[in-house]
C-alpha cells in the first residue's frame, strides 16, 4: 500500500480512524501541500480522481476534495533510503521516545507508547468517561478487535465503498493486515499476540 493510496482512502473515512468515530466526524484534510515534484493533474488522480464512482456511502462520510497545492520554491528532490527510526512526542511527555522502525519497539526493546495497546488504554478511558455521550452506543468492547468492529458506519465505508472503489477502477483490492493483531484485550496481560507494529496506530 503506497502513501498516496493510504491518503486516498483518509479521503473516504477520515484521518480519525474507525475508534475516534465514537468521538467525533469523520475528519478530513482541507488542503495538502507537496514540496517537490508536484504535478496538479497526478495529484487530483491520486488523491480522489480515481475513487469518483464510489457510491452509496454512509451518512457523514463523503468523497473529499481538498485544496491541492505545491509550494512557490520547489526543493530539489534529495533521494536517499529512509530512515530506520522515529520520534515521537506530545506535550506532558517527559521527553522524546524514539522508536526502532523495523519493530516498533524502543531503545529498550519495550513497546512505544503509542502501540495500539497503550492508546486502547487511553481510548477505554474516554469510552468509560463518555460513555452516555457516544456517537456509537454499544456495550463495553472485550477487546480491541471487538471495539473497532462496532464502528459500523466507519467500515461500511471503508469496506463496501471504498475498496469496491478500488476494485472497479482496476486498481487491484486493498491488501489488508493480519486481524491476529487486533485480537487483545486489556484484561489479557500476558499479550496474546504482538501489540505494536512500526507506523500502525488507531
Amino acid at each position: 500500500m503506497s502513501c498516496s493510496d493510504k491518503m486516498a482512502r483518509w479521503n473516504v473515512v477520515g484521518l480519525q480512524g474507525s475508534l475516534l468515530t465514537y468521538f467525533t466526524e469523520p475528519v478530513y484534510f482541507s488542503s495538502i501541500i507537496l514540496g517537490s515534484l508536484y504535478h496538479a493533474d497526478h495529484l487530483s488522480r491520486a488523491m480522489y480522481q480515481r475513487l469518483a464512482q464510489i457510491e452509496r456511502l454512509p451518512p457523514s462520510f463523503t468523497l473529499n476534495r481538498p485544496l491541492l497545492s505545491g509550494i512557490s520554491n520547489t526543493e530539489a528532490r534529495q533521494p536517499g533510503k529512509a530512515p530506520g527510526f522515529s520520534v515521537n512526542w506530545t506535550v506532558g511527555d517527559q521527553g522524546l521516545e524514539v522508536i526502532n522502525g523495523n519493530t516498533g519497539k524502543d531503545d529498550g526493546g519495550g513497546p512505544s507508547r503509542l502501540c495500539k495497546k497503550a492508546l486502547y488504554v487511553r481510548w477505554m478511558d474516554l469510552h468509560s468517561k463518555l460513555s452516555s455521550n457516544l456517537r456509537i452506543q454499544t456495550l463495553k468492547p472485550g477487546s480491541y478487535h471487538e471495539a473497532k468492529q462496532a464502528a459500523v458506519e466507519y467500515h461500511e465505508a471503508k469496506q463496501a465503498t471504498l475498496f469496491r472503489a478500488f476494485h472497479k477502477a482496476g486498481l487491484g483490492s486493498w491488501v489488508s493486515k493480519p486481524v491476529e493483531q487486533d485480537q487483545f484485550s486489556l484484561s489479557n496481560q500476558s499479550g496474546a499476540g504482538p501489540q505494536s507494529f512500526p507506523g500502525d496506530w488507531l
